[in-house]
């Protein structure tokens, strides 16, 4: 494993986790999964993990079912730094994390959100994208901030609303691209091509290079 050493937090499944380890595998992630984190001991992201080799722990992460805790915080600070974490990537996770880890890692903390940002903030974006008849639906791999999915813009995809569509068919059409485009997300920060102006994110040499990552 080489390159940054990154933790990634999930609450399901792990699909995102699952991108990521593949574009290690190949070679294309410009850093290393050295650690993943649940709020849920039964998450099958933690046996993904496990079967790709990764520590995966569950933690409690408080009493609020949408925040890390301060405690929590605590704990999670003290696995980054036994596990030498330089990187965060958000995959899933179901709970907003607060000042501590954000202050630890600045504009190092990374979350992919299926919706065309600002646009659908929060939960069921997929849905709420479908209900309102939009004709473009898409993801957004964004840096984190204390607002929820407020943080500055870094990579989106968009993904046609078909008049077939029901929010299941357009939330799997959208995965196909978060699980595209996040690999990318996490490379060029882990490789220090990314800069800000004001809140817009920059990406130094883009071009064909790294839309090829994928």
């Amino acid at each position: 494993m080489a390159g940054p050493r990154v933790a990634v937090l999930a609450s399901g499944r792990g699909s995102n986790l699952g991108a990521l380890l593949a574009a290690e595998a190949r070679g294309m992630l410009g850093a290393s999964v050295a650690l993943v984190v649940s709020d849920r001991a039964e998450a099958p992201a933690l046996d993904r993990a496990r079967a790709a080799g990764r520590p995966a722990i569950a933690i409690d992460a408080g009493s609020s079912p949408s925040r890390v805790s301060p405690e929590a915080e605590g704990r999670l600070l003290a696995l980054f730094a036994e596990h030498r974490i330089e990187l965060v990537a958000l995959a899933g996770f179901m709970r907003i994390v607060g000042p501590a880890i954000l202050d630890a890692f600045p504009e190092r903390v990374l979350n992919i959100h299926p919706s065309l940002l600002p646009a659908f903030r929060g939960l069921d974006a997929q849905r709420r994208a479908w209900e309102h008849g939009v004709r473009f639906a898409g993801c957004t791999a964004h840096l984190v901030t204390a607002g929820v999915d407020e943080g500055p813009i870094i990579l989106q995809a968009a993904v046609l609303v078909l008049r077939t569509d029901t929010p299941e068919s357009l939330a799997e059409r959208i995965l196909v691209e978060e699980h595209r485009i996040y690999p990318i997300a996490v490379r060029l920060v882990a490789e220090g091509r990314i800069r800000m102006e004001k809140r817009r994110v920059v990406i130094d040499d883009a071009g064909a290079d790294w839309l090829a990552l994928a």
